[in-house]
């Protein structure tokens, strides 16, 4: 090979690599609740976007079948109408669980025991301050 194409393939690699560092720094993850990290939320929002978008195909087939779209047409419309149910279920699900996830961890100090860490992934304990001498 060429100089030139052995220097472009050095600096190629070298952006992969300042890319891969860069997104392992950024960011803390898994720092708190999380509706992803908790497994009844996550089974249940995958239901529910499977539903949501069967629901929005079957609605939109029916109606277009009903109002005498040509076939092609009742295809594309069902197709849309599947994708935007699935996009819907989705956020009312997120949704719905934020909120029962932030419940469940209220309700858990309040009964005066931590949350199950297998349940809600919550923030690890900070140590506690020690008093200064002064």
């Amino acid at each position: 090979m060429s100089k030139k194409a052995d220097k472009a393939a050095e600096q190629a690699e070298g952006k992969k690599a300042k890319k891969g560092k860069k997104g392992k720094s950024s960011g803390d993850g898994g720092a708190g609740p999380s509706v992803a990290a908790h497994p009844r939320a996550s089974y249940q929002v995958r239901r529910a976007k499977g539903w949501g978008g069967i629901a929005g195909f079957a609605l939109a087939g029916y109606f277009s079948y009903k109002a005498g779209v040509p076939t092609v047409d009742l295809g594309l419309r069902a197709l849309i109408a599947g994708i935007v149910g699935y996009m819907l279920a989705w956020a009312c699900a997120v949704t719905v669980w934020r909120h029962l996830v932030l419940a469940e961890l209220r309700a858990a100090l309040e009964h005066g025991t931590g949350p199950d860490p297998d349940l809600i992934p919550a923030r690890a304990p900070e140590p506690a301050q020690a008093a200064s001498p002064e």
